[in-house]
């Protein structure tokens, strides 16, 4: 007589598409998923208590690990919070520089999610054009900053340094071909017999459950819920910016890989009217307490070498009180909590990451699937453990 049998297995953390270090406990009923138990962990770094022991200055490079890839996100959200708490105004052209670069930012980010979700289902060609085209992101974020990867452009009150000037003309040519390039992805993969058979009517979850859980971002919107922070309580300008939000209607993988590449677009979009409004001007607010002096005052005055050293290794006193910002960031709302007593030091600081809360709903996506399709789910989530750990 034949008997039915729960078994339990360990998926990751080693397995290709957990994307880092993710461990599921899954239960099975021969193929099929009865339970999921995410354990995480093994990329802790305790980056919140680390801020306590540095200064606010200090502190900005701990959040470009946070989702390294997106790291331009993980700063303004940071920097915003700061300057919110300092109550400086940074100057325009530092603001849309801002724009330009949290959105080329939302644009490596997906593109990184459409590379390894593709390849985790099979389709390998996408994998290769996706990080072709994330290079000459890449290569902008070394033009600024000299970092590939986790650069660090920011300032409280506007940006380290002005951009150099063949910025315009290599991000103007980028975006102008990107959505050529979007055209191709969409041509391998919308249409794709296989493609939709392995996403369409997988990892189905309502509007209702997604919101319960707290989802945001991509995934909260491919379940029809419109909203998107930079429209809704927006920051950093965004408000005179002209861009859809898209939203889908099924509630499943598919839509949220439609939604992302409308994301895409968009970006391209907000970066454009970006460009068209970029002016000459000052890059950095005028807040000599908070903000470095000028490099010509440091190399060539003894009172610039000092105030320049005074802010690097002392820090700048911060008002005391509380508050918290949250962005837009590609994979979600990623929100900073600041408690300021007074110090040079954040007394607490706190972090919303997207991955992490967005990681809830695996169960509730993937239970009553099979075990292939898990990977789907995986890769629709697009999580990141460096921000889910922390």
């Amino acid at each position: 007589m034949a008997k039915n049998e729960i078994m339990t297995i360990n998926m990751g953390p080693q397995h290709p598409s957990t994307h880092g270090v993710l461990r599921m406990v899954v239960e099975l009923d021969g193929e099929t998923i009865l339970k999921i138990d995410p354990d995480i962990g093994y990329l802790h770094r305790g980056v919140e208590k680390l801020s306590e022991y540095r200064t606010y200055h200090q502190t900005l490079p701990l959040t470009d690990r946070l989702d390294y890839l997106a790291p331009m996100s993980n700063n303004l959200g940071y920097i915003l919070a700061v300057e919110k708490l300092l109550g400086i105004e940074v100057p325009e052209r530092a603001q849309t520089i801002r724009i330009i670069m949290t959105e080329l930012t939302r644009l490596e980010s997906h593109l990184v999610w459409l590379a390894t979700h593709a390849l985790d289902i099979g389709a390998m060609t996408v994998f290769i054009y996706a990080f072709r085209e994330r290079e000459a992101v890449m290569e902008t974020y070394e033009l600024i900053s000299g970092a590939r990867m986790t650069s660090n452009f920011y300032r409280a009150g506007g940006l380290s340094q002005d951009v150099p000037p063949e910025f315009e003309k290599k991000v103007r040519d980028f975006v102008t071909t990107m959505p050529g390039y979007l055209d191709t992805y969409e041509g391998l993969l919308t249409n794709n017999p296989i493609w939709r058979k392995r996403i369409i009517g997988n990892g189905v979850i309502s509007a209702e459950d997604a919101t319960d859980i707290g989802i945001t971002g991509p995934a909260l919107r491919g379940s029809g819920v419109d909203f998107d922070l930079r429209r809704d309580i927006p920051y950093a300008g965004y408000e005179t910016y002209q861009f859809k939000v898209p939203t889908g209607k099924n509630c499943d993988t598919f839509d949220r890989y439609a939604v992302r590449i409308i994301e895409m677009r968009e970006a391209c979009k907000i970066i454009n009217q970006a460009l068209d409004r970029l002016k000459p001007g000052a890059v950095l607010a005028d807040a000599p307490q908070v903000c470095y002096p000028p490099k010509e005052s440091v190399y060539n005055s003894i009172e610039g070498l000092i105030h320049h050293f005074k802010i690097a290794s002392e820090g700048y006193p911060v008002p005391e009180g509380e508050v918290y910002v949250g962005i837009e960031a590609p994979k979600g709302e990623l929100g900073y909590y600041i408690v300021s007593d007074g110090s040079s030091k954040p007394y607490r600081m706190r972090i919303r990451p997207p991955s992490f809360v967005n990681l809830q709903a695996i169960e509730k996506m993937a239970k009553g699937a099979m075990l292939a399709d898990l990977v789907a789910v995986i890769g629709t989530l697009d999580i990141v453990l460096g921000e889910i750990d922390r």
